[in-house]
This record gives structure tokens, sequence and C-alpha cells, in this order.
């Protein structure tokens, strides 16, 4: 951001400087100088190579005549205010924009566009909606109509109307863009999770087949067909639509566990769960893959053999949680003598593993123990992935 933020009121500069010089040449012989702008450029220059960049963007703005030659410069820092989390200070400037009688058609509409964001910045749907729409019907400039389409379509997204946001995406917006396909397939999901809960599947299922076929990688539709299935008691082709998520995205083995394991249990195929979690832990050596694996052993052939599976896997790759989970089967299973040593031990571990989170946003970082299909802090869908390593999965 301070890189931004130089180089926009370094732009200004320049604007300011090739203004006043420009306007300079305008003037008749022995002109009287315009002491004032001269005065204000300079002193904005001052501020800004003492690092006081809050007051040389007030001077710039201030000094900066509103014209056809200085639109671009004014938008721009508007913008800036905006990305620095002054978006009323920028609706102010763009505002002020609007109201110029001197402005184009195209430059009008474009300074309407970047009013719409302010007013999405700040909360102020219902205005930017209006904007929009109006943009929408009236503009005839196909890259600033896919900016308002893209626009609009955030709006509806923020007041969980999924449908109108897919509706106002064109075609040729999802063809040019992976993230949108990525986003609306998730529009899509929550559209099915909502017809899930009003008991009506077929349209669930009609729009979950949608987000797939928009996005083909999209791992949360399947678990959603899945758990479709496993509503009506087709457990069979929930473990085949579970299946079918390793050769989407196989960071997302984890989610389809507890699903996995429900479906084989409920067909009474303990056997069959092993056998689909050992493909899986030769695909991918997870920790809740070990751990479920193990657990389904135990039960199943008894505590020998869920200690040697996790200490065969411990020997191939470090993980915190599997070393957990292994203290706990001595613990289990030791002598008398060393159960205080290894109740010391696993309480290390267990505080460790409780402090760390589960998924991160590979987008913005950020972290946290749930899932979630939106990232809470940048808003981007299906970027928080589980994470991996020593201390993760």
């Amino acid at each position: 951001m301070p890189d931004v933020l130089l180089l926009t009121l370094l732009l200004a500069a320049v604007a300011t400087g090739w203004w006043l010089g420009r306007r300079e040449r305008r003037k008749s012989i022995n002109p009287a100088p315009p002491q004032g702008l001269a005065r204000d450029y300079f002193v904005g220059l001052n501020y800004l190579l003492n690092d006081q960049q809050d007051r040389a963007i007030e001077t710039f703005v201030g000094a900066l005549e509103v014209n056809s030659e200085t639109i671009d410069t004014h938008i721009t820092l508007g913008n800036l205010f905006r990305s620095r989390g002054e978006a009323d200070r920028a609706m102010k400037i763009h505002q002020n924009l609007l109201a110029r009688p001197s402005l184009t058609g195209s430059q009008g509409e474009r300074v309407q566009l970047e009013l719409a964001r302010d007013f999405l910045s700040l909360g102020l749907l219902d205005r930017a909606e209006r904007l929009l729409k109006g943009l929408l019907r009236d503009s005839q400039d196909a890259e600033l109509t896919r900016s308002a389409r893209r626009l609009l379509g955030d709006l509806f997204e923020r007041q969980g109307e999924w449908s109108e946001a897919f509706a106002v995406i064109t075609p040729q917006l999802l063809r040019d863009s992976q993230e949108l396909r990525r986003t609306a397939a998730h529009w899509l999901c929550q559209q099915a999770e909502e017809e899930r809960g009003n008991a009506s599947p077929v349209l669930a299922r009609r729009h979950l087949k949608q987000a797939l076929n928009i996005d083909p990688k999209c791992v949360r539709a399947n678990l959603l067909l899945a758990a479709l299935e496993h509503d009506t008691g087709h457990y069979r082709q929930e473990i085949t639509l579970l299946s079918r998520i390793p050769q989407q995205d196989s960071a997302f083995i984890p989610s389809l566990l507890e699903p996995l394991a429900n479906a084989y249990r409920l067909l009474d195929d303990e056997e069959g769960l092993i056998a689909h979690l050992q493909r899986l832990l030769e695909k991918t050596p997870y920790t809740s893959v070990i751990i479920l694996l193990a657990e389904t052993l135990r039960h199943h052939r008894g505590t020998e053999a869920a200690i040697d599976l996790v200490s065969t896997q411990l020997n191939r790759e470090t993980s915190l949680g599997a070393l957990d989970y292994l203290i706990d089967l001595y613990r289990q299973h030791g002598s008398s003598t060393a159960l205080k040593q290894l109740a010391l031990l696993q309480q290390h571990t267990t505080t460790l593993l409780a402090k760390l989170p589960r998924h991160r946003c590979r987008r913005c970082g950020f972290s946290g123990d749930q899932l979630h299909w939106q990232c809470p802090r940048c808003r981007h869908w299906g970027t928080i992935r589980p994470i991996t390593g020593i201390e993760g999965e």
C-alpha cells in the first residue's frame, strides 16, 4: 500500500505541475503569475518529500482544478482514499466530479462506476444498486458494463441473493475469468444448500450439477450431492460421489472423511472403509487419514495394528497430530511405569495442537479451525484450504 500511495501522489504532483505549465503557455505575454496555485503545488511536493502523505493528498486535491485534463487524476485520488479505508472521502471526491457540467458522457459513466464502489464500501447498497443498474441500462461501453455486472453480482452476494447474483453474470464473463467461475459455482451451491433445507432436492441437484458444469473442480458441489444421496439412504452413491473429490483437489480429502466413514458404517462395511482409507493413504498421507484408518483398525483388528500403522507412517513423514494419537495408543496399551511420562508428553502435544489453526486462506492468510467456503477476511470463494505439513495435515 505505501508504494501505491507514493506512486499516486507522484502522479498527482506531476499532473499538477504539467497542468500549471500548460496553463502558463496559454497565458498572454507578461501575465500575472498564478501565485496561489504554484505555491500549493510546491507545498504539496514538500509534504510528499517529508513523508507527510495525508497532507500532500489534501494539498494536491485543493490545487488541482477539475477539468477534462485532470479528471483521471481526481478519479485516481478518490480511489486511493477508498483503498485506504476512507470511502467517505472518496465518495465526496467522486460526487463532486459528477456534479461538474463539463464531464463527457464516458467520463460521467466512469465516475458513476467509482461512486458505486464507494457506496458498496460504505454499505450503501441501495444507492450502489441504482447506479449500477443505470449503467447497465444506458452505457454502450463494453468494458465498463463488464465491471458494472461484476460489482452488481458482488452487491447481490452481500445481500444473500444468490440467484440474482448469478443471473447478472453473462456467459462471456464466466468464460473469461476462472475466479468468477469459481465464485458463480459457490453461488449455486449456496442456492442448493437453501433448497436442501427447504426439502427441494430436485432443485438442489440441478443447481449442483450446474455448478460442476461451470467449475469441474468445485469440491463443495460434490460434497453437497453426496449429502443429498445420504438424505435418501443411497450410501453407495454417496461413496461414489465422495470418491471423486481427490481427483478434483486432493487437499480436501480431510473434508470427505467423516461422511465417508459414516456411509460405510451404515452399510456395515468396515473392511470396505479400511480398503478405501488405505487407497487414500497411498495417494496422500494426511494426518486425518492416518488417524481415521488407525482408529478403524483398532476397533476391528486391535490396538497393535493401529500402533504399527501410525509408527510406520511417522517413520515416513513427521506429523504432530499423528504423534499425539500414537502417544494416546501407547497410554492405552503400555505398561503402568511409562504411563506418567507418556501423559506428560501428550499434555504438551495436545496443548500445541490446540493452538494451531487447521485451515488457511491462500490469498490473504486468514486462518482458523473451521473450513469456510468464503474467506471471512478477503471474501474470496474457495481460497481456504487445510494446512499441511508437520503441524497440519
